[in-house]
């Protein structure tokens, strides 16, 4: 394989551990031909025309003849040294009059005018890196570039501000905010960049070894808002974190510990795989995310870091998910080594590896629901008990007979009722319509004291002592079965 196909499979990967440098690709400059109408430059005998009422600003690179030109009611012209206009060369013939385009509706948020490079060198060679779109529009530790020499006028109009590392434009470097905004307000500025959003400028570069977050999560809609999906034809399109379309191809999940270096492994994975001939027409992204937790793949709960590794083969994602299979098996195999405690894959194809990983998650998701059963029994619970909900009442067990009477003994008194489920309502002698509870019938000798005979020494001395009476019936002593007897007498 020759050095620059080496160079450009390398540029297929983005590297999270390092700033970017993310270029804005349109731009406003008289010598671009997809700035007119007509796609082509004006000539010397055709009348050049500016929207009146469109603010631009126009960078010349060199010198013009024009026949007429009618200009905005707001706008400028930068111009490069030696670079002007001039009046029609003589015998031109009769021109046309060109349209500059409107460039009104260019968004900072729209992925497709972003372009990534790992260097500046590599940006000037345009070689260019894929990602997610997410990850296309500049991220907080990135570097943003405007072409040196060039113009352009670009929407920042968000709901969230814009946090970047720095601004390069027209060549000048801005790295801190107060500098940036005095370029803001300049005539410049206000002609180069509109929107409600202020680009904050000084953010700290990353200083994870795994990789950060880009940060665009937040502005996801409107990112995903300027993006127009293809149709595709393969089995199960993915769908990867920070993408606003589904692609064939694979997604390879990676879990890691503390001495993860993402810078480290982006280059094991190109020396191991992307060199190799059989992979030359992959698209590798690879980046840090916060992936969504779901409890038993239904409810979200959060999100986890993962490194997720994008795979494309512009085909139906066979030659994806065999590239997929191979990174999943090298980080099995020395992943311990690098930081890599887990791996698994999902190919639009419908494979995907059986890693312990995922069995955990069910296992977790298994747990998180009977613990939230355990609650919702506690809870229910705890109203029955403070009388918010009331259980039914079960039927209360018929009262048992009396035991029959031994010689020169009294009768044997009623056995209670069998308590209800009611009591959980904290109240027992209360019954279904308030009135009290029947514990039983009367007993005309124990229930009704006054009945009894007022001689004492009817029952013996102990007769006071023996016999007692409470809520729940009449307890006594009897001299058969004292505790100190051992052996019956009849």
């Amino acid at each position: 394989m020759s050095k620059t196909s080496d160079l450009l499979l390398l540029l297929c990967l983005v590297g999270a551990a390092s700033a970017l440098y993310k270029q804005w690709i349109p731009d406003t400059n008289y010598e671009n031909k997809t700035n007119w109408d007509n796609n082509d430059v004006p000539h010397g005998c055709d009348i050049v025309q500016f929207a009146a009422q469109r603010r631009v600003s126009v960078f010349v690179e060199t010198s013009h003849a024009v026949r007429e030109m009618r200009l905005p009611v707001n706008g400028e012209f930068i111009l490069n040294s030696g670079a002007g206009f001039y009046g029609q060369e003589p015998g031109c013939g009769q021109g046309a009059t060109t349209n500059f385009k409107d460039s009104e509706d260019l968004q900072w948020f729209n992925p497709a005018l972003w372009q990534a490079t790992a260097t500046l060198d590599d940006m000037q060679k345009g070689q260019v890196l894929f990602s997610v779109h997410e990850e296309s529009v500049p991220c907080q530790y990135d570097d943003v570039v405007f072409k040196a020499l060039s113009s352009f006028r670009v929407d920042t109009g968000s709901n969230q501000p814009i946090s970047v590392k720095s601004v390069s434009v027209l060549g000048k470097k801005f790295e801190s905010s107060a500098e940036f905004s005095q370029y803001l307000s300049s005539r410049s500025g206000q002609l180069q960049f509109q929107g409600s959003s202020a680009v904050n400028v000084g953010h700290q570069g990353c200083g994870d070894p795994s990789g950060c977050d880009c940060g665009n999560s937040v502005n996801h809609e409107r990112i995903c808002g300027t993006v127009t999906c293809d149709s595709l034809d393969c089995k199960t399109p993915l769908s990867p974190v920070g993408h606003c379309c589904k692609v064939c191809g694979a997604v390879v999940s990676i879990k890691f510990s503390t001495t993860f270096n993402l810078q480290t492994y982006r280059q094991r994975v190109h020396h191991l795989f992307l060199i190799l001939p059989e992979y030359k027409t992959i698209q590798l992204g690879m980046s840090k995310v916060l992936k969504p937790q779901k409890l038993l793949r239904i409810i979200p709960f959060g999100t986890t870091p993962e490194i997720q590794v994008v795979i494309l083969d512009g085909d139906k994602g066979a030659l994806a998910e065999k590239l997929a299979k191979d990174i999943v098996k090298d980080a099995g195999t020395h992943g311990s080594n690098m930081g890599i405690t887990g791996a698994e894959f999902q190919a639009s194809s419908g494979g995907s590896s059986s890693q312990s990983g995922s069995d955990a998650g069910v296992v977790v998701g298994a747990v998180f629901g009977v613990l939230i059963l355990i609650s919702l029994v506690v809870v229910l619970v705890v109203l029955v008990r403070k009388g918010f909900v009331q259980m039914p009442s079960m039927p209360s067990m018929p009262s048992m007979p009396s035991m029959p009477s031994m010689p020169s003994m009294p009768s044997m008194p009623s056995m209670p009722s069998m308590p209800s489920l009611r009591r959980f309502r904290g109240h027992s002698d209360i019954g279904e319509l308030g009135g009290t509870l029947d514990h039983g019938y009367d007993n005309p000798m124990f229930d009704r004291p006054h009945m009894m005979p007022n001689d004492p020494s009817l029952y013996g001395t102990e007769a006071n002592t023996s016999i007692s009476m409470t809520q729940t019936g009449v307890h006594f002593v009897n001299p058969v079965y004292d505790d100190n007897e051992t052996d019956f007498n009849a």
